[in-house]
């Protein structure tokens, strides 16, 4: 089977823009794509396209790959258009991959276009994030946890106690709060080792050109901000924003056609699917997909130098250096607290911001891991680069199945030295 390497990547700045279509930011992010590499469009043989909600806004469902590709002169080629809520672009990624490994292409492109910044439209972004669970399922979750929550806020107020409130957000933010309220019960995990991982992604995205948050922010001034729900504030968590992102995947055979390409090896790419508990002591995804990827690249996590995981709140970041093994179970708090994961520490974790700072436009998400992945391994992250960076992971879940993720892809890079 063939090896498969990256050999350019594209990103526009993740953002609120109520004037451009996914058409647009679809050329946008080609254009770079093909300034960081010596292909041409002809040279690409296939296409994976990811995208959640264009359908849910505008009703363009079921070809939109090749409604935004085939405009640009990508005509003729198999488009293959991804759905995986959160975890769609690193999706494509992995279908573009698996094209390339089983010997089909030797040029394919995997993309991610989503425009979820939408104010006119409150319930079509409310039926955005509903579309990412079991809605049956989470309705009740949700109306149980949110019951709650009122019945604590009138208490706190006949006590004369500041009231846990929370303003305007997705569902997923109840769903991450509840977890995050379980973890703190059970480890004692605190509201402050939250804030210093907020904190920490803030620093990365104000070096990060393309974040779309690049305002520093202290561990004060993250627990101080407007509470969304208990224990998470609002810089805690992941901002709504439209973008796009893309990489260039190529056969090794291929790669002395594109000589002045600066490659980087894809050494495992693994997506499976959750599961429904069965039982406090289940195996989570996170755990289960890692053990497979560190297999299938003969390599553990003492060997990651930098990794980009799905942090969609602050807490995600947490539970997820502990089930890729970077830190004990339940030490995920202590792990962040000691600076092990900013830059310049033991694993520095999410140099590009994150989800919660650069910005997580769903179906774009996961292939911004990459891009950040693969310029650290690159050497060209400028100042936030990871000294010596050689093997990289990424992490990228998506929706919910259960309370757990229903989708969940990793892959890991490394560093490509001399010509192949």
């Amino acid at each position: 089977m063939e090896d498969v390497y990256i050999i350019g990547v594209g990103m526009i700045r993740f953002g609120k823009y109520p004037e451009k279509t996914v058409k647009q930011m679809t050329a946008e992010v080609m254009e770079a794509l093909l300034k960081d590499c010596p292909v041409r469009k002809e040279d690409i043989e296939a296409a994976w396209f990811s995208n959640s909600f264009w359908g849910i806004v505008t009703g363009q469902h079921s070809i939109r790959g090749q409604v935004a590709l085939i405009p640009l002169g990508l005509e003729s080629i198999p488009i293959m258009n991804v759905e995986n809520a959160c975890a769609g672009a690193s999706s494509a990624l992995h279908g573009a991959y698996l094209g390339i490994r089983a010997g089909m292409y030797d040029v394919a492109l995997a993309i991610g276009v989503e425009k979820m910044y939408n104010p006119e439209n409150k319930q079509a972004m409310f039926d955005m994030f509903m579309s990412n669970t079991d809605v049956e399922f989470i309705r009740e979750i949700l109306k149980a946890f949110q019951e709650d929550e009122r019945r604590k806020r009138e208490q706190a107020a006949k006590e004369g106690k500041p009231q846990e409130g929370g303003g305007a957000r997705s569902p997923f933010m109840d769903i991450y709060a509840m977890a995050a309220r379980m973890h703190m019960e059970k480890y004692g995990t605190t509201q402050r080792q939250l804030a210093i991982i907020a904190s920490k992604n803030h620093f990365h995205a104000s070096l990060n050109p393309l974040a779309q948050y690049q305002n520093y922010m202290t561990v004060e001034e993250v627990l101080n901000d407007r509470l969304v729900a208990y224990p998470l504030t609002r810089s805690m968590c992941a901002p709504t924003g439209d973008g796009a992102t893309a990489a260039l995947l190529c056969s090794k055979r291929a790669l002395k056609r594109f000589p002045g390409a600066r490659p980087v090896r894809i050494a495992a790419s693994v997506l499976a699917s959750g599961n429904l508990p069965k039982g406090p002591d289940d195996e989570l995804i996170g755990k289960r997909v890692s053990r497979k990827a560190y297999e299938m690249a003969g390599l553990g996590p003492e060997d990651i130098d930098v990794a980009e995981v799905h942090d969609a709140t602050a807490f995600g970041e947490l539970l997820q250096t502990e089930e890729l093994g970077f830190c004990g179970e339940g030490e995920g708090g202590p792990f962040a607290e000691s600076g092990a994961t900013r830059l310049g520490g033991k694993l520095p974790v999410n140099t590009s911001g994150g989800l919660e700072c650069r910005g997580h436009p769903i179906g774009a998400s996961g292939i911004a891991q990459i891009v950040e992945l693969v310029t650290q391994l690159r050497g060209e992250a400028g100042k936030r680069q990871v000294e010596g960076a050689r093997v990289a992971l990424a992490e990228n879940g998506g929706g919910f199945i259960g309370t757990g993720e229903a989708a969940m892809c990793i892959h890991i890079l490394e560093k490509v030295d001399g010509v192949i």
